[in-house]
C-alpha cells in the first residue's frame, strides 16, 4: 500500500509518504522554495518523497490531501451569513479566491500533480479526511501506544477548532469537538498579534516572552481576571466561549478589535519592532498561564472520556512546549507523546497514515520503542559530492575529515572554545525544530553565548531563548526530567544543583537586566523562569549528533550542547550544503560543519554576493 499525503494553501505545506504503514519520507516545501511558511502545492516536497521512495505517481494507490475543502467553505459561508452585515469587505475579498481556486481543489491537485507526472485516476484515489483526524492520526500512529486519548488543538480547520479522539490499534473514533469561532488556537494567535508578533509564525515568541513577566505583580492577576471576565468563558471540560465583540478573525482582516484590546489592557497593539516593555511581558505571562489552565482541563477530560494511561498530541497548540511540560507533570497520563510536526506540515503525514489504516483497514504493528518517526529525519539528505560542487561555486576552503570521530572531536574543542558552529549532517528535520540535522550549536557553559547567537547569528530579538540538546542517558544530571523528549516539546526546570541564585529585586528588575544574569552553570540554556525546552539525543536515531555531544562531554565534563536551527531570522531552516554555505558567510558564525567537511569563516574568501538576507526574507 502506498499512499502520498499532501498539506497546502494555507501555510507550512508538505507532503510524505507511507508504504506499507512505514513512513518513508516528509519534507516541508518552505524547505525546497526558501519561502518561510510556504502555503504554494508542495511540488518540490512531492518529487523528493517520490523520488526517494522510488516510486511514480503511477505506483501509488491513494494521494491524500489534509482536509475537506467544502466543509471548510461553508464553515465561511455559515459564518459571514451569521455575522452578517459586518465582515462584508473580508467577504469580498475571501469568497472570489474561494470560488476560483479552493472550491474546484479536486482539479487544482490534479493539475498540478500532472505537472510532476501521469497516474491512473481510476487506480489511485483522492481523499479527502477531515483536518483535525490527519491532526489525530499523524500523532496516533507513530506514537508507541495502542490504546490512546488524543488531544489535537489548533486555530481552526474546517468547523473543530479541538478534538479528543480515542486512538485503539487501528481505529480513531473522534468523541468530543469544540466549534469555530471559540478557539484556544485562534485566541493565543490574537495575544501573539496585539503583542507585536507575526500570527501563525510568532506564537513561540510569545511562549519566550511571557516568562519575564513579573509572577509577582498584580498585574498579572488583574489581566486573567480581566480576559476572563470581559473575553472568554472556561468551562470544566476546558471548553471555551470567545466574546466575538474583542475579536475579528471571524470576518474581519484582523486577528482583533484593536481599540477594544487597548480599553481593555491600557496600551496600544506593539508594532513588531518595539520596545518590549513590562506590560507586555506581563499580558504575555497571563495568557500563557490561562492556555496552560484551558490544556490541562481538555487533557483531564480527554483522560476521562478515553479511560486510557497515554496520550498524544497534536495540531499546533502542541507546539507550546510550556503547556505540554505541565501536562506530562501533572501526572493525568502516565505517558505523552507529542507529534514534532503538530501544525499543519504534519497533516500531510497524517491523512496518509489515516487512509492506510482506516480507509483500507491495514494491520497496525507496533515494532518499534521510541516511535515511527525515525527521530523526524526524514528529509533530504546530500552526498560529499554535493559539499564539493558547493565548494568549488564559492571557492570555499575546507579540511576533509575521513574519520568523522576525529571531525567529532575537533568540533568538541572549536566548541569548547565559544566557538559558534553550523552543523548539517544526514537526512534533514521534518517540523519546526531543529534535531542535529541542520542546527547551529554553541557551548552552554558561556555566559556570551546566548547574546551572540541571538544578535549575531540569528539577528533576532535578545530575549529569545537557545534549546539545550543533552544526551539522553544524561537528562536527569542537568534537568528535573526523567524521560526522554526527541523532539524538543517539552519545557521542564533545570536541576537544583546547577541554578544560581538570584540577586535582590530580581522580580522588579526589566527585561534587559534580566535577560543576562547568570541563572545557572548552564547560562545559555537556562530560560528566565530556570527552565529550559529539552532535546535528548539518542544514538539509535542521530549517532553521529550522539558522538559530538558524547566528545564535548569527554573534554569538558558536560553533557550537552546548545541547539537552534540553522536559519537567520524569517528565513525557513538550511536544507543544502549551498544553502547552509549561505548563511554561514552572511552571519558571524565561526565554523561549518557538513557532512565530513570542515570549514573556518577565517580561511573562505571575501563574500561576493551582494545581497541583503533582511530583504529576501521577510521578518517573522
Amino acid at each position: 500500500m502506498k499512499i502520498l499525503g499532501i498539506s497546502a494553501f494555507y501555510h507550512d505545506s508538505a507532503a510524505s509518504i507511507v508504504v506499507n504503514g512505514e513512513i518513508v519520507a516528509a519534507a516541508q516545501e518552505e524547505r525546497f522554495t526558501r519561502k518561510k511558511h510556504d502555503p504554494a502545492f508542495p511540488s518540490n516536497a512531492i518529487r523528493f518523497c517520490l523520488e526517494y521512495s522510488g516510486l511514480e505517481l503511477k505506483d501509488l494507490d491513494a494521494i491524500v490531501f489534509y482536509d475537506k475543502p467544502l466543509l471548510k467553505f461553508e464553515r465561511l459561508l455559515e459564518t459571514y451569513y451569521a455575522f452578517a452585515p459586518s465582515g462584508f469587505r473580508s467577504f469580498i475579498t475571501a469568497i472570489p479566491v474561494w470560488i476560483k481556486e479552493k472550491m474546484f481543489l479536486k482539479r487544482l491537485i490534479r493539475e498540478e500533480l500532472d505537472k510532476i507526472g501521469k497516474y491512473n485516476t481510476k487506480k489511485t484515489k483522492l481523499l479527502f479526511p477531515e483536518h483535525h483526524l490527519s491532526h489525530a492520526a499523524s500523532a496516533y500512529y507513530p506514537s508507541p501506544y495502542d490504546d490512546a486519548a488524543i488531544l489535537t488543538i489548533d486555530g481552526v480547520g474546517e468547523w473543530a477548532t479541538v478534538s479528543i479522539c480515542h486512538g485503539k490499534n487501528e481505529k480513531i473514533t473522534i468523541l468530543k469537538e469544540l466549534r469555530f469561532p471559540h478557539s484556544l488556537g485562534l485566541l493565543y494567535s490574537a495575544f501573539t498579534y496585539f503583542l507585536g508578533f507575526r500570527v501563525n509564525s510568532g506564537e513561540y515568541k510569545l511562549m519566550g516572552l511571557a516568562p519575564y513577566g513579573n509572577p509577582k505583580s498584580p498585574d498579572i492577576k488583574k489581566y486573567i481576571d480581566t480576559i476572563k471576565t470581559h473575553m472568554i468563558s472556561i468551562k470544566a471540560d476546558g471548553s471555551l466561549w470567545l466574546n466575538q465583540d474583542y475579536f475579528d478573525y471571524a470576518t474581519g482582516l484582523k486577528m482583533v478589535n484593536e481599540s477594544k484590546w487597548e480599553k481593555l489592557f491600557g496600551f496600544p497593539t506593539r508594532k513588531p519592532e518595539d520596545e518590549l516593555l513590562q506590560h507586555h511581558c506581563n499580558l504575555g505571562l497571563a495568557i500563557q498561564e490561562i492556555t496552560e489552565e484551558v490544556v490541562l482541563l481538555m487533557a483531564k477530560e480527554a483522560q476521562k472520556l478515553t479511560g486510557s494511561k497515554s496520550l498524544c498530541l497534536a495540531g499546533g497548540v502542541a507546539l507550546n512546549c510550556v503547556s505540554n511540560g505541565k501536562v506530562q507533570k501533572s501526572g493525568i497520563f502516565e505517558n505523552v507523546f507529542i507529534q514534532p510536526a503538530s501544525g499543519d506540515a504534519g497533516g500531510a503525514l497524517g491523512a496518509a497514515l489515516a487512509v492506510h489504516y482506516m480507509y483500507y483497514g491495514n494491520t497496525r504493528s507496533i515494532n518499534y520503542t521510541m516511535d515511527a518517526l525515525k527521530g523526524s529525519y526524514l528529509g533530504p539528505t546530500f552526498s560529499d559530492l554535493d559539499v564539493e560542487l558547493m565548494s568549488k561555486k564559492y571557492n570555499a576552503q575546507y579540511t576533509y575529515y575521513p574519520n568523522f570521530s576525529d571531525l567529532a572531536s575537533e568540533t568538541a574543542k572549536i566548541l569548547a572554545s565559544e566557538n559558534v558552529v553550523g552543523w548539517v549532517q544526514g537526512k534533514m528535520e521534518f517540523g519546526p525544530r531543529a534535531l542535529g540535522g541542520r542546527s547551529i550549536l554553541g557551548d552552554p557553559r558561556s555566559a556570551e553565548m546566548q547574546k551572540k547567537l541571538n544578535l549575531k547569528i540569528k539577528y533576532r530579538e535578545s530575549f529569545r531563548p537557545f534549546a539545550p540538546s543533552v544526551l539522553a542517558s544524561d537528562v536527569e544530571e542537568y534537568f528535573d526530567y526523567k524521560g526522554i523528549s526527541p523532539y524538543m516539546l517539552l519545557v521542564h526546570p533545570v536541576a537544583d544543583k546547577i541554578k544560581k541564585a538570584l540577586p535582590q529585586g530580581y522580580e522588579e528588575m526589566n527585561l534587559r537586566e534580566k535577560l543576562y544574569h547568570l541563572r545557572s552553570d548552564l547560562p545559555s540554556i537556562t530560560h528566565i523562569d530556570y527552565s529550559a525546552r529539552i532535546q535528548t539525543v539518542h544514538e539509535e536515531t542521530n549517532p553521529r549528533y550522539h558522538e559530538l555531544i558524547s566528545r564535548f562531554k569527554d573534554l569538558t565534563g558536560v553533557g550537552v550542547v546548545v541547539n537552534t536551527s540553522f536559519n537567520v531570522r524569517g528565513e525557513p531552516i538550511v536544507m543544502t550544503p549551498n544553502d547552509a554555505y549561505r548563511c554561514f558567510m552572511r552571519t558571524e558564525m565561526d565554523y561549518l560543519v557538513v557532512g565530513n567537511y570542515l570549514f573556518n569563516k577565517k580561511d573562505q574568501p571575501d563574500w561576493q554576493e551582494k545581497d541583503n538576507w533582511k530583504e529576501e526574507f521577510v521578518l517573522d
